[in-house]
């Protein structure tokens, strides 16, 4: 699910930011947006410290534990360390006046211990937390401080492994045989790319001030946007990662996001927000100051509209997705299911696990996944990394070819169909990885133009018997379900949707929208698709934590969507009118 703010039971989120949450005052934490450095970014000389106290520790740790002959302790047959190393800027603004504005510096280390062995070890079935335990590093090359962190971290990582070993072989003993006996660990090579640590922020952070400042200002044009908040963040990352296999790694990482929110709610209690997110490799890299102000504008308008606009009815019927709203429909409604842990364990749904080498979409259609690449026809990808969280070499993943699935997204955790990892064991801090989505990518071989797609909507619509079609434009989250406890399906909420009349009426702008279904029908119905991809980065919560990721995809004319109406709300608009610029009212 694409979203800052993650509800743990869903899946993902493109950056959806919950209104009834902006309805109060705003409080911020944004992940950086994490893309690889260039050489001409990144430190001429690397900073060998952390890295060898890693390397020290972790030999240390491995050939000690578990050798005092005592069987209740068992040595671990695996040990990492993963450090990430941030250095960010944070500027926000709201109401036109500066809000927040800091650097910060942290260091975050996971241990990860793992006893047993990897047919089972402490990690098996609901016990996958178990294999982490995280702690916060000092910021100094002090050796002795950094290795007593580490120290600690992994004696408290042991402890918790050890106990969830005895449960995991008590469990083993009374519980039902699996359906899939996969082991809890794939056996890989060890991997050693030690590149130079990112470079520091250089940002002239008291112009950044102003400019931020003065983007938060222009919603002072519109009296009827509640609450508004303009907030830069950049954020430089050095990866470190070690292991008791003998993988060393370290790689930079840059990261700058631009994003504008604005928050109103209808007559009828109805909440509503845009939000808006521009990123680059640098700062010097977004938009002019003037293109800026005019996207916040449009912005503030779009919010004006919506706020008259009718509140739709459900509707099942034909709908085109934009490029941008096909990219989040794509990364809920398959994306999730292609995730190589879903394939595996007594209460997943695993709706796509007996369908490798079958058609799951129109022949058309083929999805990749590629976090190796940074950019997508000049616009920045979120989901790039050249290594995985797990210290695996990222790679392009072919899912579906002409329609036919060939593959899933893997971490280190087998299934029965793949034993090995493809490079896509991610997670934040704290987490242990599983296989997650990167740079989903969707092409087609069945293109249209945009005029093209709008008349087969029409002609759709009309033998279908319905007065209009459905345009949905923007999109701002969703989320999947995919454990068999609950019904397969998917929620995606819209934020800009049209009725499309076939009796030549214009476009009718709508509120309320919510689009629902299930993957195995929606899939199916895609008729055909649009010559213009369109990228959405974002922000994808699910149980390895919340982590970028970037979807690309044309346009799609879907035969049939079905919709139903979003929550209406209870609270009245503001009583008490809104100041004026001279201090009264408004």
């Amino acid at each position: 699910m694409f979203l800052p703010d993650f509800a743990p039971s869903a899946h993902t989120n493109l950056r959806a930011i919950s209104t009834r949450r902006l309805l109060r005052p705003l409080k911020f934490v944004l992940p950086g947006l994490f893309v690889a450095a260039s050489a001409a970014q990144i430190h001429s000389q690397s900073s060998p410290v952390l890295l060898d106290s890693m390397s020290t520790e972790l030999h240390r740790a491995f050939t000690s534990l578990g050798k005092q002959g005592d069987e209740k302790q068992p040595p671990p047959y695996f040990l990492s360390y993963s450090v990430r190393d941030n250095d960010g800027v944070f500027v926000m603004a709201q109401y036109g006046a500066l809000a927040r504005s800091a650097a910060t510096h942290e260091r975050m280390a996971d241990v990860q211990v793992r006893i047993g062995d990897p047919k089972l070890d402490n990690t098996h079935g609901d016990h996958r937390a178990s294999a982490v335990n995280s702690l916060q590093l000092p910021l100094g090359d002090d050796h002795q401080a950094l290795s007593r962190t580490l120290w600690l971290a992994t004696n408290a990582g042991y402890a918790s492994a050890l106990d969830n070993y005895l449960r995991v072989q008590t469990e083993s003993q009374v519980r039902a045989k699996e359906e899939d006996t996969s082991p809890d660990f794939s056996q890989e090579q060890p991997q050693t790319a030690i590149g130079t640590p990112a470079l520091k922020i250089a940002i002239d952070r008291a112009a950044w001030e102003k400019r931020v400042t003065a983007l938060s200002r222009v919603f002072r044009e519109f009296p009827d946007v509640y609450q508004n908040a303009a907030i830069l963040s950049v954020t430089n990352t050095t990866n470190y990662f070690v292991s008791s296999e003998g993988s060393k790694i370290v790689t930079p990482n840059v990261a700058v996001r631009l994003m504008i929110l604005a928050v109103t709610k209808a007559d009828d209690g109805m909440d509503l927000f845009r939000a808006q997110t521009f990123e680059a490799e640098t700062p010097d890299g977004l938009p002019s100051q003037d293109k800026l102000e005019a996207a916040v504008r449009d912005l503030g308008k779009s919010l004006e509209a919506l706020r008259k606009a009718p509140v739709t009815e459900p509707f099942n019927g034909p709908a085109i997705l934009s490029g941008r709203a096909a990219a989040v429909f794509f990364h809920e409604v398959l994306g999730h299911r292609l995730e190589g842990q879903r394939q595996r364990g007594d209460e997943e749904g695993q709706t796509f696990t007996k369908e490798l080498n079958k058609d799951i979409l129109p022949s058309f259609l083929s999805v990749s996944d590629d976090p190796t690449i940074s950019s997508f026809k000049g616009t920045w990808l979120s989901g790039t990394y050249a290594y995985d969280d797990e210290g695996q070499k990222a790679r392009r993943v072919d899912l579906i070819q002409d329609g036919v699935l060939k593959t899933f997204l893997m971490s280190r955790l087998p299934i029965a169909s793949l034993s090995e990892s493809n490079g896509h064991g991610r997670a934040q801090s704290g987490r242990v990885p599983t296989g997650r989505q990167g740079n989903l990518i969707v092409t087609s071989t069945k293109t249209e133009t945009d005029a093209d797609l709008r008349k087969q909507l029409i002609e759709e619509a009309k033998k279908q018997n319905k007065p209009f079609g459905l345009y949905f434009e923007d999109i701002s989250s969703g989320f999947a379900v995919t454990t068999r406890s609950s019904p397969q399906a998917f929620q995606v909420i819209p934020l800009v949707v049209y009725r499309v009349y076939v009796d030549g009426r214009p476009d009718e702008l709508v509120r309320g929208v919510s689009i629902v279904g299930t993957p195995l029908a929606a899939m199916k119905r895609i008729v055909a698709t649009g010559d213009k991809p369109e990228v959405f980065n974002g922000e994808c919560g699910a149980e390895s934590g919340s982590i970028p990721v970037s979807a690309v995809a044309p346009a799609m004319l879907v035969s049939e969507m079905e919709t139903q109406r979003q929550p209406q709300g209870t609270a009245r608009p503001p009583i008490l009118p809104i100041p004026s610029a001279t201090g009264g009212t408004k």
